[in-house]
This record gives structure tokens, C-alpha cells and sequence, in this order.
């Protein structure tokens, strides 16, 4: 009988140590990807950029950010540049790298002329509201990053 009771002691054990060992190895991660809780120094506020001129090498004005096309995993592919237009009128979109614009002095230059952007091709806001071309929204939104339109 000896040997029962204390058969049935060591399990009662284990079963009241699970638990509470269990309870140890559950740990909390921290997020992977913490964002600073203020701009930094080599970062620009995408309102800030909208509407802003745009100078060439020789300080002269050659156009204005019209907007900044976001690709699905929320990174900015192209900076979409006014050229040639006065007073609203006249001038056509064009498309360029955000890794061709610099900043300097809370100013926006490119290493190209005014020519030179007037050259390229027109990039087309057919509706500011749906995106960057002609296909409509999702129904119900999508998230960046996820890949897909529907929500979680």
C-alpha cells in the first residue's frame, strides 16, 4: 500500500508542477520593429513634402511634389513632380526615385534640369482618391503589408 500512496503522492506532484511550470516558460516578446517617438534627423514628414518645391543643382526652381506613391508594404517608390506648369496650368507629372531627391536645408533638389524632367515621361493621378492608375479600390480597404484587401 506503501508503494500506491506514494505512487499517488509524486503524481499529485507533478500534476499541481505542470501548471506552474508552464506558466514559467510563457514569456512576452517585445515588438521586433520600434519606431522612435520622434522624427529624426534624416527622416521628412510626407505632409511636409507634399506642395514643396523642387530646385536643381543651380538653385532654380524646376517643379513642386504633387504626391508620393506608396507600394504595398509602405515604402515610398516614386515622388511625383510637377514640371512646367505656371500657375497650375501647362506642366505634366513625372515620376521619379525618392533616392534621387536630396535634402538640404529643408529644401528638396535633384541633380537634373528642368529639361531634362520635362523629357521624361508623364505619370498619370488619373484619381488621387483610388490610387495611381485606373483600378478602383478594394471594397472593404487594405493594410499595408498584408498583401490583401481584406481586413483581420
Amino acid at each position: 500500500m506503501t508503494k500506491i500512496n506514494l505512487a499517488a503522492a509524486v503524481a499529485l506532484a507533478l500534476a499541481a508542477a505542470g501548471p506552474a511550470a508552464y506558466a514559467q516558460t510563457a514569456t512576452t516578446r517585445a515588438p521586433t520593429n520600434t519606431v522612435s517617438p520622434r522624427i529624426q534627423p534624416d527622416e521628412m514628414r510626407a505632409s511636409k513634402m507634399i506642395s514643396s518645391a523642387v530646385y536643381d543643382v543651380q538653385n532654380r526652381k524646376i517643379g513642386s511634389v504633387q504626391d508620393l506613391i506608396v507600394n504595398k508594404d509602405g515604402k515610398v517608390d516614386a515622388v511625383v513632380v510637377d514640371v512646367g506648369s505656371f500657375l497650375g496650368m501647362g506642366g505634366k507629372n513625372v515620376a521619379i526615385a525618392l533616392s534621387d531627391i536630396k535634402t538640404d536645408n529643408n529644401r528638396l533638389t535633384i541633380d537634373r534640369t528642368k529639361e531634362q524632367l520635362q523629357q521624361m515621361a508623364e505619370y498619370r493621378l488619373v484619381d488621387r482618391n483610388t490610387g495611381t492608375g485606373t483600378s478602383t479600390s478594394p471594397a472593404q480597404g487594405g493594410r499595408l503589408g498584408s498583401g490583401s484587401s481584406t481586413t483581420r
